[in-house]
Parts: C-alpha cells; structure tokens; sequence
C-alpha cells in the first residue's frame, strides 16, 4: 500500500492508522497547490478529486479519508481501530467519523482559505466552538477515546481535525477533556511516527 499526504492534513489519519496496524507501506508527499508529487508526478492523474488522501491498493487507488482509514483496519483484521462491520460499536466509530468529516472538518475551512476575511475567520472559529462542544460532551463520562475505552480509526481522525486548532487561533483551554484526548493521541507511537514522517516534529 502507498499512501498520499500533505503535511499536517486529514491524511495524517491514515498515516497514523498504517503506523497503527504495523504492516509494510510507502508514503509520498504532495504539493497541494501544484498538483505534484515528490517524485514529480500528476497527481490529478493519481486522484482526480485532487485532494489527499489517496490510497494505491494494487493497481486500485482508494478516496477519501474515513473509506481509507476502515479499509486499512479492515484488511488488517484489526478489530479494535474498526469494530465488526453490522454492530452498534461499529455504527458508532462510523458516526464519529462522519461528524468529523462533515461538521468538524468543513467548519475550519474558511481559516484555512487566504481569501477569508477576519470576520468570516471569527464566525468559523465560532462555528469550529460548536463542533467542539460536542467532542467533549463524548468525553464527559471519562472516556478515552470517542467511542469508549479503546483507540479507533475515528479517533484518528478526530485527533488530526481537532489538532488544527494550534494553527488557527483557537485554543483547548475551553474544552479541557478534548485538549487532553489530543494530548493523549499525540503521544502515541504510531501518531509520533506519522508527525514526525511528515517533519511535524
């Protein structure tokens, strides 16, 4: 498997979850504002959406962020970061990763976006606010993870997107139990071998 990643982007959640699985794969970078790879490739040629991640499976090439992160898991047998397909633990790995992806995700977009003025940027950090609120009323019961006591592939994701607050202004202090799950994720082995992969640290 060879996965494609900028820095700091959704894709290190995939990162983290083939560091996780502990099975051989290969990385390679993207510039997201060219198009190309390191090696100097395409990349619309590899994925035509355009945005990482990307997944070469064979002569197959996976989308989309929570697609990878399930199938990695999946194809490992691994049924702690993926819980059995048709079970309630599973529908809850999947509920998490979907409010990431639709909520939390897309709410950061106009901090990331040149064109945003700072108003737009304020009522973003606002909306970002509500997203949180809802991270840490998943972890009120004293959870560690998302979706209880053990590390999912939704955790990973939630780690990156959440993490973005370091670069945007927006500090955990107001949501002390998710501060502390961003914590508790970064210091993972497999999250430090991704963030430090991709020159994060």
């Amino acid at each position: 498997m060879k996965l494609y990643y900028s820095p700091g982007a959704c894709s290190m959640a995939s990162h983290i979850v083939l560091h996780e699985i502990g099975r051989p794969f290969a990385v390679e970078r993207v510039d997201g504002a060219a198009k190309r790879t390191e090696s100097g490739a395409d990349y619309w040629a590899i994925n035509p959406k355009g945005k990482v991640p990307a997944l070469e499976v064979g002569d197959e090439v996976l989308t989309e962020g929570p697609a990878i992160l399930q199938f990695v898991a999946d194809a490992a047998g691994e049924r702690v970061l993926a819980p059995e397909p048709g079970t309630l633990a599973r529908a809850r790995v999947n509920e998490v990763l979907n409010y990431t992806g639709t909520e939390l995700h897309t709410a950061f977009g106009p901090l990331f976006n040149p064109a945003s003025d700072e108003a737009e940027k304020d009522a973003a950090r606002a909306n970002v606010a509500k997203k949180f609120d809802w991270l840490e009323a998943r972890l009120a019961d004293g959870r560690a993870y998302l979706t209880g006591a053990q590390f999912t592939v939704a955790d990973a994701y939630a780690f990156v997107v959440a993490n973005w607050a370091n670069f945007t202004g927006i500090s955990l202090a107001a949501w002390p139990r998710l501060g502390a799950f961003v914590a508790r994720v970064a210091a993972r082995p497999a999250a430090q071998a991704a963030m430090r992969a991709e020159g994060l640290i």
